[in-house]
Parts: C-alpha cells; structure tokens; sequence
C-alpha cells in the first residue's frame, strides 16, 4: 500500500519558522505582488491558497488579474512597473501562461532580485524555486536514496520541466523528460491533466511527486489516479495536501529573504 507524503506537515514547520521571524521584525512587513493572466482553474486555486496563507503568515499579498485577451506589452509593463515599485518586495507571476506569451521573455523581464518563484537565470542563491525546495523536501522526508536512480518529468510547462531536470541532475538522478515514466523510479508530474497517471504508467515501488492540480466540480484532482496506483507505487503527494502547501511556504520563505536583503 503506498504511503502519503505529508506535504501539509512539512509546510507548517517551514510557515512557523517564517510567521516567527516577522512577528521578530516589529515593523514594516514583505510584500507580493501576484499576477494571474487568464482564467485557469489551477492558477486560481494555488493563488487563492497564496492569498490566504499569506495572510496567515504575515506577508501582504497584491493581486493583479489579467484578462487573457491582454497584451504581451501591457503583462511586461506591470512587470516593469512591480520592478520599480519600492513597497513590493517580491512578484510572482503565476505559472502557466497562456500560450500565445513567450514564458521565457515574461520571466526574464522580473528583477531577478524580486523573482519570488525563483525562475529568472539570474537570481540571487538566496532564492530558490518553491517547487523545487519541495520536490527535494519531498526526497528527504522519506530519505529517497537518490544514487543510481533514475526519474521523469511530465510537465505542461517547459522551464519548470528544465528546473526540475536541473535539480534531480545535481542530486546524481538520470532524468528524462515526458519519455518512459514506467522506467523510473521517482515520478514527477505537472501535467494538469486529472488521474490521467494510471498504474500501468509507472514503476513497481515508485515515488510519486504529484504536481498536477484541477478542480473537477466539488473536487480537487492531482493528475494520479491515487486508487489505480495505491498498490503499486512506494509513496505519493496527495492532492491536495501534498506539494501545494508546500510550494506555498517555500514561497513565503523566499519573499522573506528578498524582504532582508532589499535595500532600505
């Protein structure tokens, strides 16, 4: 019987420690600024889940939403103007985009010294990708050997499936992106796609990172179909209460830093 990662678990030890050094601060709090282009269901979701743990924490959140129909020069001058602006700590542009923007030009156009998602090539080592730190915070929970292994990625969104590459690479993991995920002994997923991961498509006693997030009516569906799959993988990310909780305190945790390092 497979085993759930306890994503929610993690994130609280990693919020409180967050929550504690503001209240420390005693003064002026971080600030993020969200932008959210367009009309997608799991944007919406983890930017809601932003909101209100920011809340929670102690970070103000500023959320600017987008009309799809908007163009690629309006979406970089609010970037600019987000850059420029001495309150906002942090900006966040909610990933994916609609299709018809170029990602990479979106991205490169933050301040890389405000890229609280950490995607820009030249961020500080300070800040490091939510996902990322979660994908590894996930490895280590349940001490993974990582040695030899090897893992896939599927993904709707080809920086974080470069990123998450990157990342398993410099752990000693041989990776290889959207091909044989039935091959691999840690599987990533970011697809969108609900319970499209059946048990035929993986390992026997794989990990299971489940990023895939959408609401189907009343439901929250991750892209594993988690009842096909409980007998056959090792361990998994529930959704929700896997990866999401997660992301968002690393989030957090980075638009801290940001907030001690900017220039008063």
């Amino acid at each position: 019987m497979v085993q759930k990662i306890d994503g929610q678990k993690i994130a609280e030890k990693i919020k409180d420690k967050v929550a504690k050094e503001i209240i420390k601060l005693n003064g002026p709090r971080p600030n993020l600024a969200i932008i959210l282009v367009g009309e997608r269901e799991d944007s919406k979701i983890y930017v809601g889940l932003k909101e209100r743990e920011g809340k929670k924490i102690g970070v103000d959140t500023h959320l600017y939403k987008m009309d799809e129909d908007i163009t690629e020069a309006e979406l970089l001058r609010t970037i600019d103007f987000l850059n420029k602006d001495a309150m906002i700590d942090g900006i966040l542009v909610q990933l994916p985009l609609p299709d018809k923007f170029n990602t990479d030009k979106i991205i490169a156009a933050v301040d890389p010294k405000k890229d609280a998602d950490g995607f820009h090539p030249d961020c500080p080592d300070y800040i490091v990708s939510p996902v990322l730190a979660a994908i590894k915070a996930c490895i280590e929970d349940i001490n993974f050997d990582v040695a030899g292994k090897t893992a896939c990625v599927l993904n709707n969104s080809e920086i974080f499936g470069l990123g998450v590459k990157e990342m398993l690479e410099k752990l000693g993991m041989k990776v290889n992106l959207k091909d044989n995920p039935e091959q691999a002994d840690l599987l990533v997923t970011a697809l969108g796609e609900p319970e499209k991961i059946k048990a035929s498509m993986i390992k026997k006693d794989a990990v299971i990172i489940d990023i895939g997030i959408t609401k189907v009516g009343d439901q929250v569906l991750g892209d594993v179909d988690f009842k096909d799959i409980k007998d056959k993988a090792a361990f998994i990310t529930p959704v929700p209460g896997g990866i999401g909780p997660m992301t968002v305190a690393f989030l957090f945790r980075n638009v801290l830093e940001i907030f001690k390092r900017r220039e008063k």
